[in-house]
């Protein structure tokens, strides 16, 4: 049954039932069971069972009032719409919502339909939560969903263009087709990918056409999509050490080998690759900002990856997360512009440059794979929210996405600057600072055997947030170090602040 409610489904503890909440203002039912269509919410009723129906459905508000699923003050359907939803007679539902009216469970409102009595304190057995697990005891998540100062992988949030964004949202909405509204293309929207291919020739060097740019939900997608097309199990793969730890994590799962190659102040060591693992089949690399070093891969070692690859018919996936945030020159060309073979493939992200919430990425694949991403995408792909995709299409033609990275580029100069100088001042005798040309956040360097991770644990619990450098790296020589983004600390007092209260940390 179609109805037009805003329901929320709900689990209701311990028996494996199910409820519904209306939050919304004009509710109707939508409460549906899987012996009446697929898709349904709660758990059948039993005909043969010694139980009358209306007691069944008694049992199920009681309980799911009594365990807290539904709460005073919540709507629940009427008797007229659970009649129709359940198939069962009018005089069913009526006898099970008397019988909880009269206990005081529901009040009728008239027209504003039946609520859980306000007040109501629970009059049965509450189902013990699920024991929740110690935060400090947890992996680290690669990102929270969470606004810490310090957090990694967020751009300045409240500098992004809100209201521009909104207004274009609120067009492209109101200019939804039909034909808006089926099932979105598994390569991405065309004029997007039409935007992305202009705007990286133009910012990056990049010569491809839109049909080379495929529309990914976000890296790790885009890292699958890689693999599915051009690795497989047992392959083995260059990594950067330290490096982005979800890239092992992915090719782990995979089961594709991951051989770490160190990185040193002129990014990955080619050489160190090609003597441990001559054959890999591919490399991933953050040749314009070292992930998380910050170190820039030069034009010497940028060769020899290419001519690594060229004679070894391998891939090289350029992973350029923050290329555009260079603060001591213009940034760099990408890796992918030097290639004249077809061995790389341009990894790009909008979740650094536009917000994370968008859940946008892409990936410029060598012309001569094409049709081998586009079976892969067929056959895995789903396909982007198409108007997400829309809005972010609108942003970039009107000038929007441009603007926005040269006034990010020059705010988190400026930022990490305040940051880094505050910081210095409070921490420099303890923990000295990177110097680094770009990138979004700072490396603070731990004397005296500290433990990044205990420092870590240690900011957590403190509301601050932190990643320790040894959880990026698979070699166990790595020194401590810490790693703070800069982009949404506000001015060089906050960060004197912040920085206090990780000395009182030590």
């Amino acid at each position: 049954m179609k109805t037009n409610n805003d329901w929320s489904m709900l689990r209701e503890p311990g028996n494996g039932h199910h409820g519904m909440v209306c939050s919304g203002t004009n509710c109707g039912a939508d409460w549906s069971m899987p012996d009446a269509k697929p898709g349904s919410s709660i758990s059948p009723l039993d005909p043969a069972a010694a139980t009358p129906l209306y007691r069944q459905i008694y049992d199920r508000f009681r309980d799911a009032i009594a365990s807290g699923v539904l709460k005073p003050g919540d709507r629940i359907p009427s008797a007229r719409a659970l009649t129709q939803e359940l198939g069962l007679a009018r005089g069913t539902i009526d006898v099970a919502y008397s019988l909880l009216a009269a206990e005081g469970y529901i009040q009728p409102r008239g027209q504003a339909g039946t609520i859980v009595t306000p007040d109501l304190k629970p009059r049965g057995p509450v189902a013990s939560p699920r024991p929740r697990t110690d935060p400090a005891l947890a992996p680290p998540s690669f990102r929270p969903d969470s606004i810490l100062p310090f957090q990694m992988g967020l751009p300045a949030l409240d500098a992004f263009p809100r209201k521009v964004w909104a207004r274009l949202g609120a067009r492209c909405v109101r200019a939804m087709q039909p034909g808006d509204m089926v099932h979105p293309a598994v390569y991405g929207l065309p004029e997007l990918r039409s935007q992305i291919a202009a705007y990286l020739q133009v910012s990056r060097g990049i010569i491809c056409s839109p049909a080379q740019i495929f529309v990914t939900s976000g890296y790790r997608h885009t890292i699958a999509l890689i693999s599915q097309a051009l690795l497989k199990a047992g392959d083995r793969v260059w990594l950067e050490d330290p490096g982005y730890p979800p890239t092992r994590d992915v090719f782990g799962h995979l089961r594709i080998a991951a051989v770490p190659v160190p990185v040193d102040q002129d990014g990955m060591v080619v050489s160190d690759g090609i003597r441990r693992a001559p054959k890999a089949r591919a490399a991933v690399v953050t040749p314009a900002h070292q992930s998380p070093l910050c170190v820039s891969l030069s034009l010497p070692r940028r060769w020899a990856l290419l001519d690594w690859a060229t004679r070894n018919e391998s891939w090289v996936i350029e992973d350029d997360y923050d290329g555009e945030y260079r603060y001591v020159s213009r940034p760099l060309p990408a890796l992918k512009s030097l290639d004249q073979e077809g061995r790389v493939l341009y990894a790009g992200t909008f979740s650094k440059v536009l917000f994370p919430g968008i859940r946008l990425a892409y990936l410029v694949v060598p012309e001569p794979q094409v049709e081998r991403f586009e079976e892969i995408s067929q056959a895995f792909a789903g396909g982007g929210p198409q108007l997400t995709q829309a809005i972010v299409t609108a942003f970039m033609a009107e000038g929007h996405f441009a603007r926005h990275i040269q006034r990010m580029r020059k705010l988190y100069g400026e930022r990490r600057d305040a940051t880094a100088a505050a910081l210095e001042s409070v921490l420099g005798g303890a923990m000295p600072i990177d110097s680094q040309p770009g990138g979004m956040h700072l490396i603070l360097r731990l004397r005296g055997g500290r433990s990044d991770r205990e420092l870590v644990a240690r900011m957590m619990k403190a509301g601050l947030y932190g990643e320790a450098l040894t959880d990026w790296t698979m070699a166990r020589d790595q020194a401590s170090a810490l790693l703070l983004n800069f982009t949404n600390i506000g001015s060089r007092r906050i960060a004197e602040d912040l920085g206090r209260r990780i000395l009182g940390l030590l």
